[in-house]
């Protein structure tokens, strides 16, 4: 029902020479947010129809959502909660087909998380990776999309962290700032926030949950390849563009809200030139964010861009989204 979805797809599908078998259409609702029955019946069994009827349950990695398909299931919100992110969702699709789920709350292990050195099949990771090409318009997603193909290993990481005192978010931003060739690293562990950085191939923050942010784009020069990641929580609750006068606002002042919060949004990066972007589209608290130490790990290292972020989620059925062509990789 989206023509903005038919034309990503038919785009994408395009530029990668996508096979007509591997491109399902469905008649989903064109709202951001859908109830769990719509999630069921017009998303996830279509899906499972297609990879079925054309028998490509086991050849399949790789789901590839568009913007103008569902974003969000509603539900409740709290860590045992059933609100989640349609994709990830999507990717225990795998083993609803053959035993569907009766519990859709709270998270679900991610059995990739962690496991750099494993090749990726359904039987040791019985799951599909779901990205998402998604952005303000057809041209943000178009210029994402031909990024990817561009994807070369150089430029900088760029870890930015708040300098509040110890807790796990800062960790992982040290230990993504250790695990990566210390010359092409631009750590900051004070409370100076980073803008206008060059040549960036990898990006992780606090976002907008650093209080010194104060502007809405980082004006950074992203490098074709290039990752974002952050820890936010509701940076991917909406792909529609806020007006150019909306900036980062505060939850105790709703008039500064943007979408119902007040955060900064992944759809800016895209628009900005990042390729890659990871996010979430309600609370999932920060154990359950994407691990930027292992992240940039995996991707440095030869892994395309939907193997490097879930490597790096450690739970699925959840608020995670990845926006991104899977099959982006840096070449030499």
């Amino acid at each position: 029902a989206s023509a903005l979805s038919r034309s990503i797809g038919e785009y994408y599908a395009r530029k990668r020479g996508v096979p007509l078998r591997n491109v399902c259409h469905i008649d989903a609702p064109t709202a951001e947010a859908v109830d769990r029955r719509d999630y069921n019946q017009r998303v996830a069994l279509p899906i499972a129809r297609c990879l079925a009827d054309r028998k490509l349950r086991e050849a399949i990695r790789y789901i590839v959502t568009t913007a103008g398909a569902p974003l969000i299931i509603n539900g409740e919100q709290s860590p045992s909660g059933d609100i989640a992110a349609v994709d990830s969702e999507l990717t225990l699709l795998y083993g609803d087909m053959a035993r569907p789920r009766r519990d859709f709350r709270g998270t679900a292990p991610n059995p990739m998380f962690g496991r750099l050195e494993d090749p990726f099949d359904h039987k040791r990771f019985p799951i599909y990776m779901v990205t998402r090409l998604a952005g303000y318009d057809f041209a943000d997603v178009r210029g994402m999309i031909d990024r990817a193909t561009l994807a070369r290993n150089r430029g900088r990481f760029v870890i930015d962290l708040r300098d509040y005192g110890e807790d796990p978010g800062e960790d992982w931003l040290r230990a993504a700032a250790r695990r990566l060739p210390r010359d092409r690293v631009t750590l900051d562990e004070t409370s100076t926030v980073l803008y206008g950085q060059k040549d960036v191939i990898g990006y992780a923050s606090w976002g907008s949950n650093d209080k010194r942010r104060q502007r809405r784009l980082t004006g950074n020069q992203w490098l074709p390849g290039a990752l974002a990641t952050e820890f936010v929580s509701t940076n991917a609750r909406t792909f529609q563009r806020p007006p150019d006068t909306w900036t980062l606002g505060v939850w105790s002042d709703p008039r500064t809200w943007y979408a119902g919060a007040p955060q900064s949004l992944i759809g800016d990066y895209i628009h900005e030139g990042a390729t890659g972007v990871t996010g979430h589209v309600a609370e999932p608290y920060l154990a359950a964010c994407p691990r930027p130490d292992l992240l940039f790990s995996a991707y440095i290292r030869g892994r395309n861009l939907a193997e490097s972020f879930y490597l790096s989620i450690p739970f699925l059925s959840w608020q995670n989204i990845v926006a991104g062509d899977p099959l982006c990789a840096l070449r030499p």
